[in-house]
Parts: C-alpha cells; sequence; structure tokens
C-alpha cells in the first residue's frame, strides 16, 4: 500500500529539519524519513559538541597565559570534566526525542528508517512507500571520507564521531588530514596533553584556505608543541596492539601513535538513495541543483548532498527549498561571499573563493597583505582580494582574518574591517602592530591583548548564506 502525502524529506539534520517542518507549519502534509539521530552530524557530532571541546582547550591556553601579564596562576586539565558536558549539556546522551518531539509538533510525520528513492515523488522507507504530490527533499548530508590507504580497513581508526565520544584523551594521536577538523581537534587535544603528530599529504595545511591562513595554522600548532608533517603521505598503514603506524611515501621515518583520527574529508552516498531512478548518476560526487535547490521535476536538494559542506549553507539552501516547494517567489543561491570559520585559537575567518581557485566574477585580481586595525584583534589580519571590480556591488572574491577566540561567538556575515586613519603627524607603536614574529617563544600562539568581547559575526538576516549562520557553538 502507497501513503499519499505532500512533501517527503529524507535525511532530517538542520536543513532537512527546517525544510519539513516549515511546510507542515502551513498546512501541507509532511513526511520525515531520518536513519539518525534527528539534527544530524553538526548538533551531536559536529559543530556544537566540537566547539564546547574547543571552548575548554582555550580556557586552559589562557589559563597558561596569566603569569606573563598578571603573576602565578595553575589550571589542571580534566577532560572528564569536558566528556560529561558533552554527553549531558550538548548532546543529551545522544538522544534525539526532544528534537523528534519539536518536528512532530509542527505537524511533520516522523519516520524512523532509512529512504531510498523508488521513481518520480516516490520514497521507500523499511516497508512503506510514499508517493509525494508536491516532491521529495534530500537532504541526507555526508559521512567521513576514509581514503583508500592499504591498511586501514578493520583497524579501530576514529572519525569525528570518536573523538567526540572519546571518555579520555589518549596518549598520542596520528591526525590523517589537514583541513579544518584535523586542525580543530588536533589543537584541543594537544592542549590537554595528548603528544599529537598532523600528517598532510599536500604542501600546507588547510588547502581549501588562502596560504598564509595554512602558514599561519601551521605556526601556531608547532608553538604549542603539535608535529606538523604537510607533503607527507601515507603509503600503507598496520596496526599492533595499541599503536598505530604510518610507512610514509618516499620511505621517509615511519609515524606512530596510540590513535589514528582520520580527518580527510566528507563523501556523499548517492548510491544507497537509489538516485538513478530519477535519473541521477549514483557514481557523482554531489546532487546537482539549480538556484532554487531543485534537481528535476519534483525532487529537491539542500545541505551536503549538493553544494553543501557547511549548516549554516544548508539552512539558507532550506529557506529558497521551502520558498519553492509552497510556491513563493524568491532568488537564487548566491554562493559568491560565502562566510566560513576554522575554530582553531586563534579563529580563522574567510569569505569567498580563495586564491588559486576560480572566482565567481573574475575582474582583475589584487592581493594584500596588512595587520589588523583594531586593538583587541589578533596579532595579524590577512586579506586576498581577487576579482575586485568597478562596482561597488560586487561582492569581494576572498578575504581572510586570523582574531581570537570570540566570547560570546554569535551567528551572522563577516562585517567588512574600517580603518580609522591616523589624524596626527605621528603615529606612536601600538599593542596590535605586534606579529607573531615579534612574540617570545612560550606565548606564539596568542596576542598579548585579551580577546575581543564582541564578536565580528551579527545576527542572522535570511537572505543569503553571508547572512546566515557560520556555525552553532556553545
Amino acid at each position: 500500500m502507497t501513503d499519499q502525502t505532500d512533501v517527503v524529506v529524507v535525511g532530517l539534520g538542520p536543513g532537512g529539519g527546517h525544510v519539513a517542518g516549515a511546510p507542515a507549519e502551513a498546512g501541507l502534509d509532511v513526511i520525515g524519513i531520518e536513519a539518525g539521530l534527528v539534527g544530524g552530524d553538526c548538533t551531536y557530532w559536529g559543530c556544537i559538541p566540537s566547539n564546547m571541546m574547543i571552548r575548554a582547550g582555550n580556557v586552559l591556553a589562557e589559563a597558561g597565559r596569566v603569569p606573563w601579564p598578571a603573576g602565578g596562576r595553575k589550571a589542571v586539565a580534566d577532560w572528564g570534566r569536558v566528556a560529561e558536558r558533552i554527553r549531558s549539556e550538548a548532546t543529551g546522551d545522544w538522544n534525539d526525542q526532544p528534537a523528534a518531539d519539536r518536528l512532530e509538533t509542527k505537524g511533520v510525520c516522523l519516520v524512523r528508517g532509512t529512504g531510498r528513492l523508488a521513481g518520480p515523488r516516490r520514497v521507500i522507507a523499511g516497508d512503506r512507500t510514499f508517493q509525494a504530490r508536491r516532491g521529495i527533499v534530500l537532504a541526507t548530508g555526508s559521512r567521513p571520507r576514509i581514503p583508500p590507504i592499504p591498511g586501514v580497513e578493520g583497524t579501530p581508526y576514529w572519525t569525528n564521531r570518536d573523538a567526540i565520544e572519546t571518555e579520555e584523551i589518549p596518549t598520542s594521536m596520528l591526525v590523517l588530514g589537514g583541513g579544518a577538523i584535523g586542525v580543530e581537534l588536533a589543537q584541543v587535544f594537544a592542549r590537554f596533553g595528548c603528544a599529537v603528530t598532523v600528517m598532510e599529504g599536500r604542501d600546507r595545511l588547510l588547502a581549501q584556505e588562502e596560504p598564509q591562513a595554512g602558514e599561519l595554522a601551521a605556526q601556531v600548532l608547532r608553538a604549542e608543541g603539535v608535529t606538523v608533517r604537510t607533503g607527507a603521505r601515507a603509503a600503507q598503514l598496520q596496526h599492533y596492539g595499541t599503536t598505530f603506524e604510518a610507512l610514509l611515501e618516499g620511505g621517509l621515518e615511519p609515524l606512530r601513535a596510540d590513535r589514528l583520527l582520520v580527518a580527510t574529508g566528507r563523501r556523499t552516498d548517492l548510491a544507497a538513495l537509489a538516485v538513478d531512478t530519477v535519473g541521477i548518476d549514483p557514481a557523482a560526487p554531489a546532487v546537482p541543483t539549480d538556484g532554487q535547490m531543485r534537481v528535476g521535476e519534483g525532487v529537491w536538494a539542500v545541505g551536503d548532498i549538493g553544494r553543501g559542506a557547511f549548516t549554516h549553507v544548508s539552512m539558507y539552501q532550506a529557506q529558497i527549498a521551502v520558498r519553492d516547494i509552497l510556491g513563493e517567489p524568491g532568488p537564487d543561491a548566491d554562493y559568491r561571499a560565502l562566510p566560513r570559520v576554522t575554530f582553531t585559537d586563534p579563529e580563522l575567518g574567510a569569505m569567498g573563493s580563495p586564491s588559486g581557485r576560480p572566482a565567481t566574477r573574475a575582474c582583475g585580481s589584487a592581493r594584500a597583505w596588512r595587520r589588523s586595525p583594531r586593538p583587541r584583534a589578533a596579532w595579524s589580519t590577512g586579506r586576498a582580494t581577487k576579482g575586485s571590480s568597478s562596482s561597488s556591488r560586487t561582492p569581494t572574491a576572498a578575504s581572510w582574518s586570523a582574531r581570537p577566540p570570540q566570547a560570546p561567538q554569535r551567528r551572522g556575515p563577516v562585517r567588512p574591517e574600517r580603518r580609522r586613519p591616523h589624524r596626527g603627524p605621528h603615529r606612536p607603536p601600538q599593542a596590535h602592530d605586534l606579529h607573531l614574529s615579534d612574540l617570545p617563544p612560550d606565548r606564539g600562539s596568542r596576542s598579548p591583548e585579551p580577546p575581543m568581547t564582541t564578536s565580528i559575526f551579527k545576527k542572522p538576516v535570511a537572505s543569503s548564506p553571508t547572512t546566515a549562520a557560520t556555525a552553532a557553538t556553545t
């Protein structure tokens, strides 16, 4: 028997939850299908619990800097307290019932199980089949990508989920991958006493960002005792008892650690969704969408499964999809000034297309590097501009900045900095003129100035990803 409904949403993470709840509140019959926890990875294994870990590490690091400006103080790291807060405060012991109740209160019919397509506007979940009058929304997100390195399968390696759930800090850890997830977790675990080695196959960390951002991240991690190996590729991984060993290409000295954290990116699984039944290549890396999040007639996609990779992007896309499902007019998705943050200390904020990657609009090329004009900003701020034009309405194609962790952290767009001109004939040296190279070796990870108390991010305005939430934080 086939159940008739208006909309079927497959995947109930942040984006899928919104695109299910809003039409239900508007009076449509909505079926929401979820194989895991309602709320998705961000809520239970991503930005919410990870920022709780990051905040704890930042407090420890700040306490360690007290002797330099203010006298003696000693802090003792206790990962048990962090693990308990993640379990009880951030994730509710990985219980999604409150999130499920909120969706059902909005009128969504929640179906637990794995959904897969079975033709136009048709979805199968378990022994039930649903036919959608208006259409289907795909929002199944992504999962960790495990590289095909000989020896990795069958070993007790960690992904971000295991790192979030751990009750104990390992003695040593090898992080495979120097992207945002890898460098964030590497810094946190190192601050709690773990001997961390980050191994990145490319020539720098954070390869998706500006070169200066990756160089700065590596410099800060090394200053905090993390071993950073760039240009190092694993030829084979072995596990002996409680020890992992990475044999490197080129005959370099092997790397050993008690734990292996695989942080080499994310991937979608379109084949499991049976997308070929609606004309999509199941081997494609993502579902192609137009500006209204349409995949085809009666099919939409939001989040990682399409052009996503960030929670705030999935929420932005969900608003566009809801509007289109309800028949309301609105602009197409616009990614020209997409903001993002790597939550290291200092935080590395960026927006637009980094240098070396195609800008959305190219009208010449220019690059600039300057220090921040703000007294309480971090000791360095980089800005790379590409694709600028004479039109003031053309967004910057690429920019990035490094700042101390913000408290409280808010949601919203990156606000352009304003430089106040010095009106006197001479400008005396300022504290914010300090650069990393100017600082003593034992203070190489932060500015002598305290963190700003006001975030550079404003509250969200739902009109573009620039004005959407950058991340969920504690």
